[in-house]
């Protein structure tokens, strides 16, 4: 393999977390089964304040625990919790790996309204014990799992009975939202949406893949664009659009990755897309994209930056019958204003698309087993996590400085 560039994982190690870093297949279990009931194991909570007179930099105000008051600056921090007790067809899971997503940050903001204490929902992990109505044969103890944004599923509405709906259940249970998230030591999970991992590639490899890697395979599974043709990512240099360059070259397309700055023309480059264009040095970024793909426009153009001038853009961008995938979300005061007659002459097509089935995630996961999506693993230190979650910026500015930008957060036991 070639050396490149390639996305960068922070991990934190937890201090003063009792178990072990890593838990080979079948191994801890024992360990695990002695701990008596009620037992308290640790876990990141966030609290949010309801006191508006609190000043964020007084680090001696106490924060106001259990707090559900909406729109303040949270805070992080470890504490123990009694040890989840799994329902008759419930797995209990020993974590040690868990991302943070913006989409946290968001629920920890109260942006997203009402969220549970434990957040996370990029988790991964091994089975320790299994509900009553389980046996063996349904899941060895020790047996490799991720947790993804979406937890269950009511396997019955329209969504779910169409191929690949079942993210867009009208009762899907959110990790993080519904049910305690993946900041945590231990966590439980229905056995009926398991997601079953292979061994191999790395807990902190893997636990990105649950929501930002998945959600980058499936913009470019359903985009539509035969392989050897030319894609545009519209903010490839964010941390779903550098994991859709990984990907949109490992599925065999050009890749033509559009952001600002020379610092995220180095990046995508040495991630190795195609080419790159700089949104803040272009007089017209729809003429560029032209003239970089002959005349003819791109068959996909990919939108993950959440403005609505890339896709104001996006549309002049596409050859005809080309297709815009939308996934990354403006603000709600911002618009996008186009004609229907643009689709109509030009045959252009318009899709939605967000995270991805257990199947999905599965596939996207196979992609780093063969090495084709790679992350580079930095540990640091659990106190990083207010900075990650930084109180005096706005979710979108974390997401967009320098060094978040180019980074995926994963706290590993």
């Amino acid at each position: 393999m070639l050396e490149r560039e390639i996305p960068t994982v922070y991990s934190t190690r937890m201090s003063g977390l009792k178990q072990k870093l890593h838990c080979p297949a079948g191994a801890g279990t024992e360990e695990f089964m002695e701990m008596p009931p009620g037992a308290l194991v640790e876990s990141i909570i966030f609290i949010l304040r309801d006191d508006p007179g609190i000043d964020d930099d007084d680090a001696t105000t106490p924060p106001s625990k259990g707090s559900r008051a909406q729109g303040k600056a949270p805070l992080f921090e470890i504490e123990d919790i009694p040890l989840p007790e799994p329902g008759p067809t419930d797995l209990l899971v020993r974590l040690s790996a868990t991302g943070i997503c913006g989409t946290d940050l968001a629920l920890a903001s109260g942006e997203l309204g009402p969220a549970c204490r434990i957040l996370g929902h990029e988790g991964i992990g091994r089975v320790v014990k299994r509900g009553s109505s389980l046996t063996e044969s349904d899941v060895p103890l020790g047996q490799r799992v991720g947790i993804s944004w979406v937890r269950d599923t009511c396997r019955s509405c329209a969504m779910c009975l169409r191929d690949g709906g079942e993210t867009r259940c009208v009762a899907q249970i959110h990790s993080g939202r519904r049910v305690d998230g993946t900041f945590a030591e231990f966590t439980v999970v229905p056995f009926r949406y398991m997601i079953r991992l292979p061994e191999g590639p790395s807990d902190e490899e893997l636990a990105p893949i649950m929501c930002g890697g998945v959600t980058a395979y499936k913009v470019l599974k359903i985009c539509g664009a035969p392989p050897g043709q030319w894609i545009v990512i519209s903010g490839a240099g964010g941390g779903l659009g550098a994991l859709g360059i990984q990907y949109g070259r490992a599925m065999g397309y050009r890749v033509l990755a559009i952001d600002s700055g020379s610092q995220k023309r180095e990046y995508c480059l040495g991630l190795q897309a195609e080419a790159y264009l700089d949104v803040s040095k272009e007089n017209d970024i729809s003429a560029a994209v032209k003239r970089l793909t002959g005349g003819q426009g791109a068959s996909a153009v990919l939108v993950t930056a959440g403005s609505a001038q890339a896709y104001q853009d996006a549309l002049d961008m596409l050859a005809p019958f080309g297709t815009l995938v939308c996934v990354g979300i403006p603000p709600p005061s911002q618009s996008v204003h186009f004609h229907p007659l643009a689709l109509i002459d030009r045959g252009f097509r318009i899709v939605g698309s967000m995270v991805g089935s257990r199947g999905d995630i599965q596939e996207a996961v196979d992609f780093v087993r063969r090495r084709e999506v790679i992350h580079r693993v930095h540990l640091t230190t659990l106190d990083r996590i207010m900075e990650i979650a930084n109180p005096h910026a706005s979710t979108n500015q974390v997401r967009q400085s320098p060094f978040h930008s180019a980074a995926v957060y994963v706290f590993v036991r």
